[in-house]
């Protein structure tokens, strides 16, 4: 999947993460992460996100991600929303999706 355009999904609310998706010219996934439990759960919030890009085949971005608490299964769902605008993809294949173990 491509990206083409910068896209946000989420909110900043507890329990929640607001992921944004910017094109880059590399083929790098670049994360920012602002979350008050970075400590302990910053590296796993980082592995959830790059495993969720490249089960979506998707190189080249910078992510924004904005932590306030999210579990897994949120983190993940609000990069799928988000790489799914970013790429302006309307079609979600969720029998692949379930299949991932993130």
């Amino acid at each position: 999947m491509k990206v083409l355009q910068n896209a946000v999904s989420g909110t900043m609310e507890s329990s929640d993460i607001q992921i944004t998706i910017q094109p880059v010219d590399t083929t790098d996934i670049q994360i920012d992460l602002d979350s008050s439990v970075e400590k302990q759960f910053g590296r796993k919030i980082r592995q959830v996100i790059t495993d969720t890009l490249e089960n979506l085949a998707i190189q080249g971005v910078k992510v924004t991600a904005v932590d306030k608490g999210a579990l897994d299964c949120t983190i993940q769902a609000r990069t799928i929303t988000a790489a799914h605008r970013a790429a302006k993809q309307e079609q979600y294949d969720w029998k692949e999706i379930d299949s991932w173990n993130v």
